[in-house]
């Protein structure tokens, strides 16, 4: 299982916005933060609060911040909802399926079990796990 680039920036972001919650963060300061485009992370911030993880405060001394509690934020839900999809093979789509073994292969059952045992995992932990590691703290953290 691989996450996209996009999953990876909406993570990194909210880490960092969740680090940072005493104050509002921009995108350019997280993008150079981090060493990666502005232009992809203004996507994933518009996403993000499409989707009611953040919030964004135009303006001058605008910015963005969590629109809810890091512990309500589930890593499962956030990967779910900024990944295009779970078709680890082209039988997991009936629509566009033209393997000639579907049906009588055991692996998409298998990595359909696979795929569950890995979003259970991810579905365990919140931002709020991420965010509390003490050396990443040092590491995001803006005085």
């Amino acid at each position: 299982m691989r996450l996209t680039v996009y999953s990876d920036y909406a993570l990194r972001l909210l880490m960092y916005v969740a680090i940072n919650s005493e104050r509002l963060c921009t995108i350019q300061e997280i993008a150079d933060h981090y060493n990666i485009s502005k232009n992809h992370l203004m996507k994933v911030t518009y996403e993000l609060g499409l989707a009611g993880y953040i919030e964004t405060v135009r303006g001058r001394s605008g910015g963005i911040r969590l629109a809810r509690a890091s512990r309500d934020i589930g890593i499962g839900d956030v990967i779910r909802s900024t990944e295009e999809d779970f078709k680890l093979v082209e039988c997991f789509d009936r629509s566009t399926n033209q393997c000639m073994i579907s049906g009588r292969c055991k692996l998409a059952r298998i990595l359909d079990e696979a795929l569950g045992a890995y979003m259970q995992t991810l579905d365990k932990y919140t931002l709020a796990d991420l965010a509390s590691e003490r050396g990443l703290k040092k590491l995001l953290a803006v005085s």
